[in-house]
């Protein structure tokens, strides 16, 4: 498949329920390995921080790619039952790279930095490919 659009990012923190953590943060893990060989990802990464937040960061050829992924049904339906997995609203954002990525023309191993995007957790509506809940209460 060949497309024009430049790589899409997402990346965010999502803070789960202490008592639905180990649950969370095994059901995302094991997305990592299956997700990295789809079509069109180009990166895909989970980290623990300190405080019990979990941060993600993909990175899509495009966004069809993108809006495929969400598609899956595994992440469709979690993501429809996200809010009771979590303390509050994912702080996430997506953004279009406006660097060249590596291996994509003008690309180059040190490139990749994303850019100029739009917050989707909180009171901001999430992209309409990316289906993240509103804020848990």
């Amino acid at each position: 498949m060949t497309t024009t659009q430049a790589p899409i990012s997402l990346y965010g923190f999502l803070r789960p329920r202490p008592e639905r953590a180990d649950e969370v943060r095994q059901f995302l893990a094991s997305l990592v390995e299956p997700t990295r060989r789809e079509e069109g990802n180009l990166e895909y990464h989970l980290h623990a921080h300190d405080d019990g937040r979990l941060f993600l960061y993909e990175v899509w050829r495009s966004q069809e790619d993108l809006d495929r992924h969400n598609a899956t049904p595994p992440l469709r339906d979690f993501l429809a039952q996200l809010p009771a997995f979590l303390e509050e609203a994912p702080d996430g954002y997506f953004d279009t790279m406006i660097s060249p990525y590596p291996g994509e023309p003008g690309g180059s191993a040190e490139s990749g930095e994303a850019s100029g995007g739009s917050k989707t957790g909180g009171a901001a509506p999430p992209h309409a490919s990316t289906v993240l809940p509103e804020r848990v209460a």
